[in-house]
This record gives C-alpha cells, structure tokens and sequence, in this order.
C-alpha cells in the first residue's frame, strides 16, 4: 500500500501517485474491452476497484466505500455476461434500451445523485465536493448497470459523466485524471458508434449448438 501511495511522476507540476495511474490506466483498459465486448472488462474494472480501495482504505473512507460499490457492480456485471447471448462472433449481444428502461435509468441518477450528495453533505469527510462528486459517483454506476446490460446507452451515461469529471479535475488540479478522462470521452465516442451499428445491423445470437 505505501508503495501505491507513493509518487511515479510530476506532470504539469502535479504529483501523480501510483494508485492513481494506475486505477486510470486499469480503467482506460477495461473501456477499450467494453468497446470490444469482452467479457474480460469486467474483472479488469474489479481490479481497478480494487487497487484503488487499498490506496484508499485507512485515510480515504469515503473513496474506498466508493470503490466497493464499484467492485460489486463488477461482479454483477461479470456475473451478466458471462449468461448472455453471444452473437455470431462470439462477442457479447448489445441492444438499444426502451423507453420504460432509459426513464428508469435517468429518475435513479437523479434520485440517487440527491440522495449520495446529501449524505456526503451530512459527513463531509466522505467527499470534499459533495454535489460534482456524488454526480460522477451515481453516473458511473448508472453507466455500468446499462453495460451489464449491453445497453448503447452505457456509452451515453458514461459521456454525462467525462462532461463533469473533465473540467472537475482540471480545476482541481489533477491534471493526469483530467487527461485520462479526455481519453475516456474519444474511447466513448468510438464504443458508442461501434455498438450503435452493431445493434443496428443485428448481429443476432447464435443459435444454441451452433458455432459462434
């Protein structure tokens, strides 16, 4: 743990610290694997929790109950994939969400981002900027309950997320998670574009028995 704690560079003045490059770096990783419709992402999106919460446990409360949030969504999200229908590439099936799921997912960001800012209001050593981050927080699991999913939409919330944790982290200084964070919104683009057509063009599951 002191070792992830510990600096690996300075970059535009600012120390980056080991757990958080490589969080990010973990994380840029296991979006490019969502994109390729990996079942892989997930254990790599869990090993990312998981780093950081160690990074975090013992002086960070709030960050590291933050990532166990996030590692169990993983799990959720592995247990998903690893049931669902594969198309005739092998890869998992993705689809556009309806209506009635796209209004349930947007009344629980809302709901739960009031409801996570208000408790990080209450117990300030949970965030230092309760509303931003209880925003970027309750998007991320929103974005990846629709990949678990394989919604197209996890893409769209994942967007709603960079456009608040880019300027977020420029202007708090942390420049290297900003930066990651620009990668975040190209990768989004391009995993958007890609899922939209492939749901679009109907690469349908292969029938059971049949080869992938």
């Amino acid at each position: 743990m002191n070792w992830l704690n510990s600096e690996a560079f300075v970059l535009f003045d600012q120390r980056v610290i080991r757990s958080d490059m490589v969080g990010n770096v973990l994380g840029l990783i296991a979006l490019t694997l969502g994109w390729r419709r990996s079942v892989l992402t997930w254990p790599v999106q869990f090993l990312a929790g998981l780093i950081l919460f160690g990074a975090f446990y013992g002086h960070l409360t709030g960050s590291a109950g933050k990532q166990v949030v996030v590692m169990l969504v993983a799990l959720y999200g592995w247990w998903q994939w690893s049931r669902r229908g594969r198309t005739t590439d092998g890869q998992i099936s993705v689809r556009f969400a309806t209506w009635t799921e796209r209004g349930a997912m947007a009344a629980a960001a809302a709901a739960g981002t009031v409801a996570v800012a208000l408790l990080f209001k209450a117990y300030p050593s949970l965030s230092w900027d309760p509303w931003p981050d209880a925003y970027i927080f309750v998007g991320t699991i929103v974005a990846m309950y629709a990949q678990a999913r394989g919604m197209v939409e996890f893409w769209l919330a994942w967007l709603l997320v960079d456009l608040v944790g880019v300027p977020l982290n420029f202007a708090n200084g942390y420049a290297f998670s900003g930066f990651v964070y620009v990668i975040y919104g190209a990768l989004v683009l391009w995993g958007l574009r890609d899922w939209r057509l492939r749901s679009r063009n109907g690469a349908r599951p292969a029938l059971e028995g049949a080869p992938a």
